[in-house]
């Protein structure tokens, strides 16, 4: 009885690498083309089999093993996306570095370059001291205290809409003063 056992899980971790090998490449893309970081989709896609492992006993009685992991993997997703709406709906943003792309991205230049680098950080911090002060408390809020718009709703008295029209309308500032440098 003992050796059915064994023989069973040995043909069901077995059935599980093999899963994982044909799977992982199909898991990954439907990740990354949801929008997720290869780091993201790795770390999702490690977790699902992860947990598959933990779970194998009771995998004896599965007849589909893929599909069971498709349909983990499918619940893991929609948990992610309800996550991100309920972080977006709050005000929950990685802000520093979304704010910092969305302003490079609007004056259309490569920040890779070092020497670019440089100048850019000089002319985006005469640009921020530019700014009205309102666009500049929202910005500097988000960018170096990692406040989330409800944070500074909250601090202000403001509304969330107010502050992400002012930060809206800075990052278009921004952008231009940055367009104006890269013209000089």
């Amino acid at each position: 009885m003992e050796q059915k056992r064994t023989e069973q899980s040995l043909s069901t971790h077995q059935g599980l690498e093999e899963a994982y090998v044909k799977g992982k490449p199909k898991l990954m893309a439907r990740l990354r083309a949801a929008g997720r970081s290869l780091e993201e989709a790795e770390d999702l896609v490690h977790e699902v089999y992860a947990e598959t492992m933990e779970r194998l006993v009771v995998l004896d009685g599965i007849r589909s093993l893929p599909a069971w992991i498709n349909s983990l993997f499918t619940r893991r997703m929609i948990d992610l996306w309800r996550h991100d709406r309920v972080r977006a709906a709050s005000g929950e943003t990685d802000v520093a570095e979304e704010t910092l792309r969305e302003i490079i991205s609007g004056a259309g230049f490569d920040p890779l370059e070092e020497f670019v680098r440089e100048c850019m950080v000089d002319a985006l911090n005469d640009a921020l001291r530019a700014l009205p002060d309102a666009q500049r408390r929202v910005v500097e809020a988000q960018v170096f205290g990692a406040k989330t718009f409800r944070e500074i709703a909250e601090a202000s008295g403001e509304s969330i809409d107010t502050l992400k029209a002012r930060k809206r309308y800075a990052v278009q500032n921004l952008s231009r003063a940055l367009r104006h440098w890269v013209g000089k």
